[in-house]
């Protein structure tokens, strides 16, 4: 009986062996495949808020003529007086809805600046803060510009001309705290104009002894601006100017803008050089408000 056991076992361990043995040598046996791991599933990542696009600086293509158009001479200003190139085109832009207000088109008025008691040029008459107020008329563009800088030579904006002429931030701060507008965001927009146009390449900066000289000459002009200014009422002086602009807020649309200041939605696009419809917080759109009623 025991011989019989030991007779099985070592038919089975001949067999294993064999088999072994064809695994390794035999070229028509493949080797055995070795059992991979099952892939795991991905961990679910924890949805995160979308962070909101940042608006692109947005311009216009009107915008960017009518820099072309008056750069050179707010520049000469600049170098005449030191008022920033760059804050005159903000100013101008802002006032005049790129040359497309009104006053711009058929009074040649890109500041908005009011008649005062020694203005003896032409004059035009629109509602702003009164009935029919009175408005300069210029017959070329330019001289708006060069009137602007008169304007500004007084003693309510002198402290403005100590500051460097490159230093648009000072000035746009420094007309809206001498009331040269009552918008409180006035700075603000006057910055991001500038900004936004790159219009700060147009200012240069100036030696001390250039400075000197330059601020002697303008507060001279100033002292001589006085009498005729003493005729105006410091609250006459510069009337808020109106700001032909608007900022867009939650819920506006194109259309909705286009009523609110008497325009067609065509109108509006064409201003601002709109391609679509589409706007966003923030963006600031140029638009030709209608006579206020009274």
């Amino acid at each position: 009986m025991s011989g019989r056991i030991y007779a099985l076992l070592a038919i089975l361990l001949l067999t294993s062996c064999l088999s072994k043995h064809e695994v390794l040598q035999n070229p028509h046996v493949r080797q055995r495949p070795v059992p991979t791991r099952k892939p795991q599933a991905a961990r679910p990542v924890p949805p995160t808020s979308p962070t909101p696009p940042t608006p692109k600086s947005y311009t216009s293509t009107s915008g960017y003529a009518y820099i072309e158009q008056y750069k050179d001479i707010a520049i000469a200003e600049m170098e005449r007086y030191g008022i920033p190139a760059s804050i005159k085109l903000a100013q101008a832009l802002l006032e005049s809805g790129n040359g497309n207000s009104t006053l711009a088109r058929e009074a040649n008025n890109h500041f908005g600046i009011k008649c005062t008691p020694e203005w003896v040029g032409g004059q035009t008459f629109q509602d702003d803060d009164r009935r029919n107020d009175c408005f300069r008329v210029y017959e070329r563009a330019e001289e708006s510009f060069k009137d602007h800088s008169q304007f500004l030579l007084r003693k309510r904006y002198a402290a403005l001309f100590e500051l460097d002429k490159d230093d648009y931030k000072g000035w746009a701060r420094g007309l809206k705290s001498a009331g040269y507008a009552t918008n409180p965001r006035y700075a603000d927009l006057l910055i991001d104009l500038i900004e936004r146009y790159q219009l700060h390449q147009f200012d240069q900066p100036e030696s001390r002894a250039e400075k000197v000289k330059r601020e002697e000459v303008v507060q001279t002009e100033i002292v001589e601006n006085k009498p005729a200014e003493q005729q105006v009422a410091e609250a006459e002086e510069k009337a808020p100017v109106r700001i032909d602009i608007h900022e867009v807020k939650q819920g506006d649309t194109l259309a909705a803008i286009a009523r609110k200041y008497g325009m067609s939605s065509a109108a509006l696009m064409d201003l601002n050089g709109l391609k679509t419809e589409s706007l966003f917080i923030g963006q600031l759109i140029l638009v030709s408000q209608a006579p206020a009623e009274r």
